[in-house]
């Protein structure tokens, strides 16, 4: 197992990686950064331990420099950042190799999760800078995967990109910078509208050959005030041409060591695309409005995932738009699909005022039957999110 090398001034933040780690730890001396990578390592012969946390408080760029340097130096180590920017930084930070930025506030049991997923993530670069050496075989160990939750509807116009939006922003407070959502919604992808956001590259640039590597990919996301990244659709259907059913796959593969979760957006239907997505998929989330067209399309998709054998003990549908008024009842809906429906969502003025704002419920703090739904959803995947008002931000704002 990679040991861990700590460089910080901080006794406290010090005491408390040892608890984390179980003193699986070699601190240097307190005191300010290492002026470079060789007075860094140079307690340890020179060598780069596996993983190296660098307290970021005070010095934020002399550790990116740092991180920099050690990732051309020696590119299966794993570098992970504590400062109190946050979000601010997290994108920065990623883009120069930084595997993960943690709060010096962290709890411990979310230290211990965090390091032990950068020791996991060394041990694969070291086996895969082994492999590549000439005459060298080592056992491959198991590749950290993150869960790949697919939000799929067999028709347009039923809220599947609201409720993409909320439980990636859910899972995004529960698991700070370790989520992913993926536009995957071809030609007419509204998640960037949906987060308020304005991108600067979409998902036909991270799918280009020359980003099938982690470290170019990691380029394309946008960072969301939340802690979430996105791949942004296409700006236009023409910018899609060329997208295949495995690049797609590729890029979901690609995600997944590098997250703890994807969530994915699909187009409605079952194009190539979403048939690619739900190939290298953990989770499927289905989602139908309350209405005969709707119902009747998931149960379609209901019987070909079970002649598929597909997804039996990991599908959570959800009914979108409930409203008894209109002549469906719950039981009318389940006796349709002939399954157990998971969460029902009821109809609520606060959805469209959420889409129009660009804000999704999870993250604006509004109350009501909607968005405790919301939050019963991410629960199904996470632990429970505390309902903390946010205060909106416009930087970025469309």
């Amino acid at each position: 197992m990679s040991h861990i090398l700590l460089a910080t001034a901080s006794a406290e933040l010090e005491h408390r990686i040892h608890e984390a780690t179980h003193g699986d730890l070699f601190p240097l001396s307190l005191g300010p950064l290492p002026q470079d990578t060789r007075q860094l390592l140079s307690a340890t012969g020179g060598e780069a331990p596996g993983v190296v946390v660098l307290d970021a408080t005070g010095s934020t760029e002399h550790a990116l420099e740092l991180a920099a340097d050690l990732g051309r130096e020696f590119p299966a180590n794993v570098v992970v950042l504590v400062s109190d920017l946050g979000t601010e930084l997290a994108l920065t930070a990623m883009r120069v190799g930084v595997l993960d930025v943690l709060s010096p506030d962290t709890p411990t049991p979310d230290l211990t999760l965090a390091l032990d997923r950068a020791r996991q993530v060394a041990e694969l670069r070291r086996h895969a800078a082994l492999t590549a050496a000439p005459g060298i075989v080592a056992a491959a160990p198991a590749t950290p995967r993150g869960r790949v939750i697919s939000v799929v509807s067999p028709k347009g116009g039923v809220g599947k990109t609201t409720v993409s939006t909320n439980l990636a922003v859910g899972l995004a407070k529960a698991a700070p910078q370790r989520v992913v959502l993926v536009d995957l919604d071809i030609q007419f992808g509204d998640v960037a509208h949906a987060l308020n956001l304005t991108p600067e590259y979409t998902l036909p640039d991270a799918v280009r050959p020359a980003g099938h590597d982690a470290m170019v990919l990691k380029t394309y996301l946008t960072l969301h005030e939340t802690g979430l990244y996105v791949i942004c659709g296409a700006d236009t259907p023409a910018a899609a041409d060329g997208i295949e059913g495995e690049h797609v796959a590729d890029l979901l593969q690609l995600l997944a060591t590098e997250f703890e979760y994807v969530v994915v957006d699909t187009a409605p239907g079952m194009s190539e695309h979403t048939l690619a997505a739900m190939d290298h998929t953990t989770d499927l989330v289905l989602v139908t409005s309350m209405d005969v067209p709707g119902v009747r399309g998931l149960r379609k998709e209901l019987d070909t995932l079970n002649d598929l054998g597909m997804f039996t003990d990991a599908r959570h549908i959800v009914i979108n738009f409930a409203d008894p008024s209109r002549g469906l009842s719950e039981a009318d809906v389940r006796a349709t699909l002939g399954a157990d429906v998971d969460l029902v969502l009821p109809l609520s003025k606060a959805v469209p005022a959420s889409v129009n704002q660009g804000v999704p419920l999870l993250h604006s703090g509004t109350r009501g039957p909607v968005t405790k739904g919301l939050r019963q959803l991410v629960e199904r995947f996470a632990p429970a999110v505390p309902n903390v008002r946010v205060r909106r931000s416009w930087v970025g704002a469309r």
